[in-house]
């Protein structure tokens, strides 16, 4: 049976219904979970010990650190601890460099989740201008080479970025990572673009919204994700897909 390993540390109030969310998830996928809820001053070195634990534990195939972590760990250290078979979060250098040249056994679960959208809704990204606003790792990046290995045109837009307006007007598919509550406005929007808005943002009335102002582009775009319901769903949904590739994968070895 799949297993997954949610490893959260501190008390980060988003972090908290995300990793819920995923046990969710689990429970009605039938997979087996563990949540591991470290306080907020677990050391670096405890955190590397419980990821050694789970590296060699025969009955956890996935291994997920929420992210952020306290400012004392470093990120980058905790990531390239994870045994990359069991990196269900593709964050570890060698899963990002399988994902680069096109041989992935796993796909960070946001833009892989983008992905499985675009596949379902019968849009062919062959020959598309695609533009991605963001570049983090997690998102903009990942979702830029899954965007090229489909034939896409990419461009990727971020904070430096000259003319931004322009080159949003240029895309027939648009994707939003910016972390900006309703950064991107109708008016950068094409007649009949498709638009996936990535972002999830709590405004200062408690509601969520994405990086996309919905109700200007909805006019505008042929196609657009709500938030919430959209891409979160679809994240989730991956991190399943990614356990269950992870328990084959590690049964074989």
């Amino acid at each position: 049976m799949p297993g997954l390993a949610v490893i959260i540390v501190g008390e980060d109030p988003a972090s908290q219904v995300y990793v819920r969310n995923k046990e969710r998830a689990c429970e009605e996928c039938g997979i087996y979970s563990e949540k591991y809820a470290l306080p907020e001053e677990t050391t670096q070195e405890e955190l590397l010990e419980l990821i050694d634990t789970l590296n060699n534990k025969s009955s956890i195939s996935g291994i997920l650190v929420q992210l952020p972590v306290p400012k004392h760990i470093d990120e980058k250290t905790i990531i390239d601890a994870i045994n990359p078979n069991k990196d269900v979060d593709a964050f570890h250098p060698v899963n990002v460099g399988k994902i680069m040249v096109g041989n992935y056994d796993f796909v960070p679960c946001t833009p892989a989740g983008v992905m499985e959208l675009i596949k379902e809704s019968g849009i062919d990204v062959s020959g598309k201008e695609c533009v991605i606003v963001g570049r983090s790792n997690i998102v903009g990046k990942p979702q830029a080479m899954l965007l090229l290995h489909q034939n896409g045109t990419v461009t990727i837009c971020h904070s430096k970025t000259k003319d931004l307006k322009e080159k949003t007007k240029n895309a027939d598919i648009l994707v939003a990572a910016v972390g900006i509550p309703n950064f991107i406005k109708g008016d950068m929007i094409k007649e009949g673009a498709v638009v996936i808005d990535v972002g999830i943002n709590r405004l200062e009335n408690k509601k969520l919204c994405g990086d996309v102002e919905f109700e200007t582009a909805e006019k505008v775009a042929g196609a657009i994700t709500p938030v919430p319901g959209g891409v979160g769903p679809m994240t989730i949904a991956m991190l399943m897909k990614n356990t269950v590739k992870a328990a084959i994968i590690n049964k074989s070895k």
